[in-house]
């Protein structure tokens, strides 16, 4: 039954459990767990919103990701010494000191998402392109429609 109307089934059962399944599938932490993944799932977010982007402040990471600066302090500090992340100067002249990639941390993050897409590729082998193509549309909408409550988008090409 629908919370806000109990005479009403709900409609947001299956999307509830479904996705609540997906989240159990993609969170544990896979270069853990023998797929052959370089980063952590964290790490990997992170570098592809950069990739996207372009170099950010701890500020503009926070604003992005909802999260609070000594969270992403101490996970870009960490990012630096494994030697994904780089320091550097604002190339927009702006104060505050903005994060980049580094070659080795652009290298783990296109050969993780090549091993992410293998995985995709073998659990959709039967599927058609169309049923792809939709599911990726589907997905895509239902992100927006968080992004759009939430207040962050998320830039896509």
């Amino acid at each position: 039954m629908n919370a806000s109307d109990p005479g009403r089934p709900d409609r947001l059962a299956g999307i509830e459990l479904e996705s609540m399944i997906l989240g159990r599938h993609v969170t544990p932490s896979a270069h853990s767990e023998g797929f052959g993944l370089n980063l952590e799932r964290s790490a990997y977010t992170l570098l592809t919103r950069i990739d996207i982007q372009g170099p950010m402040s701890i500020g503009e990471l926070s604003e992005a990701f909802g999260l609070d600066a000594s969270t992403l302090n101490r996970q870009t500090a960490r990012m630096v010494r494994q030697g994904l992340l780089r320091r550097i100067p604002d190339p927009e002249g702006g104060v505050a000191r903005k994060f980049e990639m580094t070659e080795d941390g652009a290298a783990q993050m296109r050969s993780d998402r090549r091993r992410r897409r293998e995985g995709l590729d073998r659990v959709l082998e039967e599927w058609s392109d169309d049923d792809v193509a939709t599911l990726a549309e589907l997905l895509g909408r239902f992100n927006g429609a968080i992004e759009s409550r939430d207040g962050r988008p998320w830039p896509r090409r």
